[in-house]
């Protein structure tokens, strides 16, 4: 335990990490239960599912848990039950919403499916577990955000299917910059969001405005020349 302001301990202390690779995500598991699932995304777009108790004799220098081409990344590893809807969001501003069950359960030596196609230039920046009664929220590099209910990516009619291009989920304009990220978020929660000069801010969910799909959002963060959003992340209410 250290002070906010300390540096805390180098990873490579207390994992063995090979040279280059960096820590992604990190899970609070409870019980390595067969019936949890892990959906893992990459920032190509590849989603793949795994049966929680596939990692349950991981070795202090860990074991592969998803197999990705050289110039692909995870981003974002979700813990479900089998019964969830996944969102992903790309930094152009758009989202696919599907059923976990659209993507087969995997060993760990496999590489997934395509969960959303990307036009060009365009990669992943976020997934979530979409929940009903929530809004998600996507920030953008300039300091602009939204949220936008729930509904609009689980509609009547169901879930979207994943490989296609989804849907517009933000206006990325000039003045917005493109998205650095996507949570699933309720009025009961703050969100944290830092920029690359270092300052974080916190703010109340409740107080970001709600617009549909294609709306630009407003500003959250003012930033000085040159500095950007780089992330954000959904806390508990203060």
């Amino acid at each position: 335990q250290a002070g906010k302001t300390a540096k805390g301990t180098n990873i490579v202390n207390v994992l063995q990490v090979e040279s280059g690779e960096r820590v992604q995500v990190m899970l609070h598991v409870e019980k390595m239960e067969q019936e949890s699932y892990l959906v893992m995304v990459t920032r190509k777009g590849t989603v793949k599912r795994i049966t929680l108790s596939a990692l349950k004799n991981i070795r202090n220098n860990g074991i592969r848990a998803i197999k990705m081409d050289e110039d692909d990344q995870l981003v974002e590893v979700r813990q479900t039950d089998g019964k969830k809807k996944i969102l992903i969001a790309t930094h152009f501003g758009l989202a696919v919403c599907f059923d976990e069950n659209d993507v087969r359960v995997m060993g760990r030596d496999a590489y997934g499916v395509r969960g959303i196609k990307l036009r060009s230039g365009d990669y992943v920046v976020g997934a979530a577990r979409a929940k009903r009664n929530h809004q998600v929220l996507m920030i953008t590099e300039n300091g602009y955000g939204k949220r936008t209910d729930m509904d609009e990516y689980i509609r009547a009619d169901g879930p979207q299917n994943r490989g296609g291009y989804g849907l517009k989920g933000y206006n990325v304009t000039d003045k917005t910059g493109p998205v650095v990220g996507v949570k699933v978020v309720s009025d009961s929660d703050d969100v944290l969001v830092i920029n690359d000069a270092g300052v974080i801010i916190r703010m109340a969910v409740s107080g970001i405005s709600t617009y549909g799909r294609a709306a630009q959002g407003v500003k959250l963060m003012n930033l000085d020349e040159g500095v950007k959003v780089i992330s954000f992340a959904r806390t508990d209410h203060e």
